[in-house]
């Protein structure tokens, strides 16, 4: 599945353009119509990724969170105003929560799970 790749191996510009940008015949609105259709979830993530995972006794989980800056996005659903260690200040934005597996002998990772922090919903903290 292409989205799921694209987001394993981008690490700085998770943009539907940049996307589309290394895509032959695929446009930004083609993907954005794509995901208004489908409802991914995080367990999509781990069914797409389990047979993929070369385990290692030396290997360890990461749970690392993150803030995604949108300050110009306060009305996009999910924007709040929440810490970001990144910016070191507080910032408007999402935040998500994610679940890595790192082998050390073979130097690789792979994205397991994540969660967007959502507590209004969820009513998790």
């Amino acid at each position: 599945m292409i989205p799921y790749q694209y987001l394993l191996n981008s690490h700085t510009n998770y943009t539907i353009t940049n996307l589309a940008n290394h895509l032959e015949n695929i446009s930004h609105d083609t993907i954005n119509r794509y995901l208004k259709i489908e409802n991914f979830g995080s367990q999509d993530v781990w069914k797409n990724v389990q047979e993929e995972i070369v385990t290692n006794p030396e290997g360890y989980l990461i749970f690392d969170d993150t803030v995604i800056n949108k300050e110009y996005g306060n009305k996009i659903e999910l924007v709040r105003r929440q810490y970001s260690g990144n910016e070191h200040k507080v910032v408007h934005g999402i935040g998500i929560v994610n679940c890595i597996y790192f082998n050390p002998q073979i130097e690789q990772f792979w994205l397991i799970d994540y969660r967007v922090y959502d507590p209004d919903t969820d009513k998790k903290t």
